[in-house]
């Protein structure tokens, strides 16, 4: 009798593990690269044509209120995969000086940062198989807890950013589809990395898509990023392409967001500030205005989750614990974001904060050494706060012409933030600055107790 009992019970537990396993969905996890909250035909571009994410923003939840952690490549990818803000988990700048010096200074920088869990890692702790592609800082694909990827990191063959892995998109899509073909041979849920080093820089789309966005009087460096901002869209539907075509599409999550804004040079022609930075526009990356921190964030899963264009606010921290609710992976109790699936969590929160740090200083255990700007949203209202961290860069420009202290716009009435409103709305500016008083408080705190 005990000998059927204990049969019975394993087999419950086998099929239980086999239902929990057959439940848990593949996760896509797509970032694009300095590309504006605004240019994309479903946030209402007239010009720019991406009709893969057009089709992706129909069919899934879209939060068009999205923002990131920071507004420059690294320290907003370290907050995507940690779920924490950058005073937190320290990675505030791409670079902690010049380039040069980059294979002395850098390894601590990682080597603290590895400290903090990522989902990535509990996704491969839980049995899936995980590949990183394109964009990626901190070292080997394997100290990120891939079991796959194409990152060597290796500073001696250029490894600094994605090495091998900033191939992806723009020469093929031939690793992530040999990917799926051996996850589906496993029989193992998987996690697809895509963060390709699109639209970013070089702007040398193809010649197709060049001449198609030429038109009189549009300066050359829009010409070229609006044809990239396409290319890349192109990319994201040979990747959902192949996801149909192997018949995964109803268990395949999807999910969509950008590390940060741009915009080209000649968006800010009339600016004064401009003469002193060529790369690309002020007040975009680098920045926490808009063109800086606003992206849309999309999550899509068919016949799962109900297509709904949400007006809720959503952050990129919040990617963490919608995942692992989604992989069904328990939910480390720090984490700064909230689970976007859940309708009523995101109506209770009031508020969404960041930072922005120099975009190449950065001081091992003294995250606010080098702080530039704090920022709250709430509702229609947005603070910027001025702090004037160090900066001992030639990155300087980009925020050493900014000397109003507050700054206060209304996002719905003044989504181009030219209405500084602290003035006339001094109460605003104080309710929302004691709110950036207790997160950061709370931030700093928690960096220093971390493990």
């Amino acid at each position: 009798m005990h000998t059927i009992i204990k049969t019975i019970s394993l087999l419950f537990i086998s099929i239980a593990i086999t239902n929990a396993k057959q439940t848990r969905p593949n996760i896509v996890f797509i970032l694009s690269d300095d590309q504006a909250w605004s240019d994309y035909g479903f946030m209402g571009h007239k010009d720019i044509n991406t009709p893969n994410l057009d089709k992706l923003s129909e069919q899934g939840l879209t939060f068009k209120r999205g923002y990131v952690a920071a507004p420059i490549c690294r320290p907003s990818l370290a907050s995507i995969i940690t779920g924490v803000s950058p005073t937190v988990h320290g990675i505030t700048a791409n670079d902690s000086g010049e380039y040069k010096h980059r294979t002395k200074n850098d390894p601590p920088f990682r080597e603290a940062f590895h400290k903090h869990p990522n989902f990535v890692k509990l996704l491969s702790d839980s049995g899936y198989l995980t590949l990183q592609t394109g964009k990626w800082w901190e070292g080997t694909y394997q100290e990120g807890g891939f079991t796959h990827g194409m990152t060597h990191a290796d500073p001696n063959r250029g490894g600094r950013h994605g090495d091998e892995g900033l191939k992806i998109g723009r020469t093929g899509m031939k690793p992530i589809n040999d990917f799926i073909d051996l996850a589906i041979k496993e029989d193992k849920p998987f996690f697809v990395w895509y963060a390709p080093f699109l639209p970013h820089t070089p702007h040398n789309p193809p010649a197709r898509l060049l001449n198609k966005y030429k038109a009189k009087d549009r300066p050359q460096d829009i010409t070229k990023y609006y044809a990239m901002c396409e290319w890349f869209d192109e990319t994201c539907g040979q990747l959902l392409n192949h996801i149909d075509q192997k018949k995964l599409t109803e268990n395949t999550v999807v999910i969509y967001a950008c590390d940060n804004g741009w915009a080209p040079t000649s968006t800010r022609a009339n600016d004064p500030t401009q003469k002193n930075w060529k790369r690309y526009a002020q007040r975009s990356k680098s920045s926490p205005f808009e063109n800086g921190i606003r992206s849309p964030i999309m999550i899509r899963w068919h016949k799962k989750i109900s297509p709904l264009n949400s007006t809720d606010l959503a952050h990129t921290t919040d990617i963490f614990p919608t995942i692992a609710t989604l992989a069904n992976i328990d939910t480390p109790k720090h984490l700064q974001g909230i689970n976007l699936l859940n309708k009523q969590t995101r109506k209770k929160r009031s508020t969404i904060f960041g930072v922005t740090h120099s975009s190449h200083n950065m001081t091992l255990g003294k995250p606010d050494q080098t702080l530039q700007y704090q920022w709250a949203i709430e509702a229609n209202w947005k603070l910027i706060i001025r702090q004037n961290g160090t900066d001992n860069s030639r990155f300087r420009a980009l925020h050493h012409w900014d000397n109003e202290p507050f700054r206060l716009y209304n996002l719905i009435t003044d989504p181009t933030e030219t209405n500084n409103l602290a003035s006339k709305h001094p109460e605003k500016v104080a309710q929302l600055k004691k709110k950036i008083d207790i997160w950061h408080a709370k931030n700093l705190k928690q960096h220093t107790s971390s493990p």
